[in-house]
């Protein structure tokens, strides 16, 4: 889990501010799993600070949801292309990619228990960019 949090640090996603008034805050939880790799042994342990998103209400915290993705006839095109001019294709992972979208809206987050400082409690995250779990 520390190694999500020095990159959610390392990224920004976040400043420590007093919660203003009114304004309610967005809880968050840890998401474990196992990575596998092809032969079923294990390839690593994987954390995840998530938002609890459920908690926000639509034209309140949020007016629409969107998620990126490929076409399936764009994907049918590139391996056409492919196939055609004998490329080879490749793949890669950028880590936390989501990540790095800065948000409009104000969202302000619960500070992981595990990293409150007991002598300032009041302090919560106001977040900058997109975390997992936000609508």
């Amino acid at each position: 889990m520390d190694e999500e949090m020095l990159a959610l640090q390392k990224n920004q996603t976040w400043e420590l501010v007093l919660l203003p008034k009114g304004k309610k805050t967005v809880g968050c939880r840890n998401v474990y799993t196992i990575k596998y790799k092809f032969n079923q042994i294990v390839e690593r342990f994987k954390a995840r600070l998530v938002a609890k998103g459920f908690t926000q209400y639509y034209s309140i915290d949020y007016i629409e949801t969107f998620s990126p993705v490929a076409k399936i006839g764009t994907i049918q095109i590139l391996i056409s292309l492919l196939v055609h001019y004998g490329w080879s294709l490749s793949q890669f992972d950028v880590k936390n990619a989501f990540l790095h979208e800065e948000i409009s809206e104000e969202i302000y987050m619960e500070l992981p228990s595990r990293y409150k400082d007991p002598n300032d409690t009041l302090k919560v995250c106001k977040l900058k960019k997109a975390l997992y779990g936000l609508k």
